[in-house]
């Protein structure tokens, strides 16, 4: 419906494919954030060249991004259907949200996987870390209003990631599915830029004949020591 305030939620699933869907496991935000944060980083390696006495930076690699959020919780009756009827305050709340994002998923052992959408935001991920502020009590002592932050570590496919990252840095590990017409030294020669360590890339992979490539198959170029 236009004009319809949307609300952020979070769905959570079991699974890294975003598949299969926790029962119970969407949760809608009171109100929405003012504002939410992206964080991203690069980690490098601080190798020094040979001969000299200064350091230089080599990339290794871009690190998931991270996305920062705040959750405000409130039973004091001052938002609509938000009231302390139940005289537990935000206690269930909190808990239902903490199911959600925090909890382990009892198959895996891991914290639900999760994804965040709100208008043009959707993010999938998993939930980094979380700290909650209560901030007013009832005269029994029980709480009526909370601020959680949150920060949640991006998740990406693997094949989708190496997608991402299709560079030919010899440096790195690749990984390469083999496609109709393929062979082990032209492969070779996109990675390294020289076809001469197709051997090299064989005995990485266990191949026993590297004439009979199949397509489909997945291979890995490892990071190798150039000889001229």
């Amino acid at each position: 419906m236009k004009g319809e305030l949307t609300k952020l939620k979070i769905i959570a699933y079991r699974d890294n494919k975003f598949t299969q869907l926790v029962g119970d496991g969407v949760f809608s935000s009171l109100l929405n954030p003012e504002k939410y944060a992206f964080k991203y980083k690069v980690e490098y390696t601080e190798a020094q060249g040979q001969g000299t006495s200064a350091t230089q930076p080599k990339y290794v690699r871009s690190l998931p991004e991270d996305l920062n959020l705040q959750f405000l919780f409130d039973r004091t009756g001052i938002i609509k259907g938000h009231d302390n009827s139940i005289g537990m305050g935000i206690v269930a709340d909190i808990e239902r949200f903490k199911r959600i994002v925090f909890d382990y998923n009892g198959d895996e052992h891991k914290p639900n996987y999760l994804m965040i959408g709100w208008g043009t935001l959707l993010f999938k991920g998993i939930l980094a870390e979380m700290s909650i502020e209560y901030k007013l009590f009832s005269p029994e002592g029980v709480p009526l209003r909370a601020t959680v932050t949150a920060s949640f570590k991006g998740v990406v496919d693997e094949l989708l990631r190496l997608a991402k990252e299709n560079n030919n840095s010899p440096d790195l590990t690749h990984v390469r599915i083999v496609k109709e017409g393929d062979t082990l030294p032209l492969m070779t020669f996109r990675i390294y830029g020289d076809s001469k360590y197709y051997l090299q890339v064989a005995a990485a992979n266990n191949l026993t004949n590297f004439r009979r490539l199949k397509p489909g198959q997945q291979l890995k170029f490892p990071p190798i020591e150039k000889v001229s």
